[in-house]
């Protein structure tokens, strides 16, 4: 019979392995994606802006979720790729075409919500930033 503490051993240990796939899943997403590095690059980038502009912690939350969407959706667009790409080969098949374009259009979708749901969120932000320096110039 497996002791408790040995069981729970076997249990960290696949967690942590199954974090480790993960992480490793992502490093590769980071390094082989052109696309998924943009998107990093852009989070940091309005995370930045949400800083400066001190925005509230609801739009905080709407902007978490928009940037987590989008990533997540470029990690499943690579795995729907690679697989995809190891099933065919070099061969074109009008289904392997129709679903790669199916999950960029995932990523698609996702992102220009998030830009749609970032300039709701900005764009007054910036207007009063504006409208202060009109005022101080006037």
């Amino acid at each position: 019979m497996v002791s408790l503490d040995k069981k729970n051993n076997r249990t960290k240990r696949a967690l942590f392995s199954s974090f480790k796939d993960a992480f490793s899943g992502v490093k590769f997403t980071f390094k082989n994606e052109r696309n998924f590095r943009i998107h990093t690059v852009v989070t940091l980038l309005v995370v930045t802006a949400g800083f400066v502009l001190k925005i509230s912690l609801f739009e905080w939350t709407i902007i978490v979720l928009c940037i987590g969407l989008v990533l997540a959706m470029e990690l499943v667009n690579t795995a729907i790729e690679q697989t995809v790409d190891l099933i065919v080969g070099e061969s074109f098949h009008e289904l392997a075409r129709n679903a790669k374009d199916a999950a960029a259009g995932a990523v698609v979708l996702s992102a220009g919500i998030s830009v749609i749901i970032g300039l709701i969120i900005f764009l007054p932000y910036v207007w009063d930033l504006f409208m202060k320096l009109i005022e101080s110039i006037i």
